[in-house]
């Protein structure tokens, strides 16, 4: 079918993009586990807590590509390129904002149960990694930008270079190597700094070359409205959700004790070997459910969705059957202090293997959210995340796991499962009562 080559022709750049960002998070835990438990908790969870500044803004332009989708099946590339000025706008703006409050890391870290010593790391790695919020957001921009155009590749290539230069800097910064210093953490979040700002700035100097081509964009504040309008619903959309998981891991998991802190986050760090590329479908599913609205052709949409999850969910459930036969193998690289191991591959086991519960839910939530997304329609799904996140997971979670004696690790995960669950089914229940056909992203008269 042509949706199936379609899907994988934009998808497999998008993997290899995705999947870059994966290899970046195992590469920091995995080069930092020799330095002992506290700090595999402080730069797995440090790189956790950025993204709590990242999100908001990154969830916004997220909804730039289905801007550029829908315009260019509508024939208009240069009312496209001006929704990528808009999201480049947005990302000086989190620059801003990220770097004024790192001013307030040690008082905000001294209010959750962390150990004094994985506090005192985890405050040290935010404060240079905040240096790099608008280089992230700016690269999703750039990314959903092209992506929406069909070009799925050149993003690809800036996340490449983000991967080999973060990977690098953490050989020569965190243990110090070539007569640079030992900086271990801090050193992790260092080379993540500078490998983002510098695949970001590659990434730009091609969008402004290429705009002197196409002629000076005229930008306007209507459109910039419009972008808000929509885009801002699908950052609290990530936002909500995200702050959720991360009361869930500050509070919850935390409460817990660093070993489990430890091997929750080398969960996480694992589990994204298989929701990322997941993702990656789900997005190129929405490059093609924007392009087929804009175009006219509405009624291939539900057909697209389809394809896209049984895409999705097949390697999801591949990545699942390795999760439950080798899950000691995957895990080894996360456990090399030998006073912590025992403890964390045991807590971790347990904890990849109920993983894979959640599998199919991750699948499809990620597929119907951004084929909703593609389409406009932000704003229920917002609301959708934000009960069952914050009415129902959040305070199950806290009330029982604290009170569960014995396999609290499992409880937690339960909750996880539970909740992707419950989110799944909202969000097909919202797309197959049809209300996202009647949404118009974008006037005709602004073409």
């Amino acid at each position: 079918m042509s949706t199936v080559r379609d899907l994988l022709r934009l998808g497999w750049p998008v993997v290899i993009s995705r999947s870059t960002q994966v290899v970046v998070g195992i590469s920091d835990a995995v080069m930092v586990s020799h330095l002992g438990a506290a700090a595999v908790a402080a730069t797995t969870t440090g790189a956790f807590n950025a993204m709590a500044f990242f999100i908001l803004p990154m969830g916004t332009v997220f909804v730039v590509a289905s801007f550029s989708s829908q315009l260019f099946g509508a024939g208009d590339l240069r009312g496209a390129r001006r929704y990528g000025w808009y999201g480049l706008v947005l990302a000086a703006a989190t620059q801003a904002a990220a770097v004024s409050s790192i001013a307030f890391l040690e008082p905000v870290l001294a209010r959750f149960s962390y150990a004094p010593d994985v506090r005192a790391l985890l405050a040290d790695y935010l404060a240079l990694r905040l240096w790099s919020a608008g280089s992230a957001v700016g690269l999703e921009a750039l990314a959903n930008y092209y992506g929406g155009l069909g070009n799925t590749r050149l993003p690809m290539i800036a996340q490449v270079v983000a991967m080999a230069l973060n990977v690098t800097g953490n050989w020569l910064l965190i243990d110090g190597h070539l007569g640079l210093p030992a900086m271990g953490v801090r050193g992790a979040a260092l080379a993540s700094t500078v490998a983002t700002s510098a695949a970001f700035a590659g990434l730009f100097a091609v969008f402004a070359t290429r705009g002197r081509v196409a002629g000076a964009a005229r930008l306007r504040l209507a459109e910039m409205g419009r972008l808000l309008r929509f885009g801002l619903p699908s950052g609290f959309n990530w936002f909500l959700e995200f702050t959720a998981f991360l009361f869930f891991t500050n509070v919850v998991v935390a409460g817990m004790g660093t070993s489990a802190v430890a091997a929750f986050m080398s969960v996480i760090q694992l589990s994204s070997a298989a929701f990322m590329p997941s993702f990656a479908l789900a997005s190129a599913g929405a490059i093609l459910v924007g392009q087929a609205i804009g175009a006219g052709r509405k009624g291939e949409v539900p057909r697209i969705v389809r394809t896209t999850f049984l895409s999705a969910a097949t390697w999801q459930a591949l990545a699942g059957v390795f999760f439950l036969a080798i899950p000691g193998l995957l895990l080894a690289p996360f456990a090399r202090d030998p006073g912590t191991a025992g403890p964390l591959l045991e807590l971790a086991t347990r904890m990849l293997r109920l993983s894979v519960a959640w599998a199919l839910f991750d699948a499809a939530a990620a597929t119907l959210s951004e084929a909703l997304r593609s389409a406009g329609d932000t704003a229920w799904a917002l609301w959708a995340r934000v009960v069952i996140a914050w009415a129902i997971f959040v305070p199950g979670s806290w009330l029982t796991v604290s009170r569960v004696t014995a396999y609290a690790d499992l409880v937690a995960v339960g909750w996880l499962v539970l909740y992707l669950g419950l989110l799944a089914a909202a969000l097909y229940l919202r797309f197959r009562s049809g209300a996202w056909r009647r949404i118009r992203l974008f006037e005709p008269a602004g073409r």
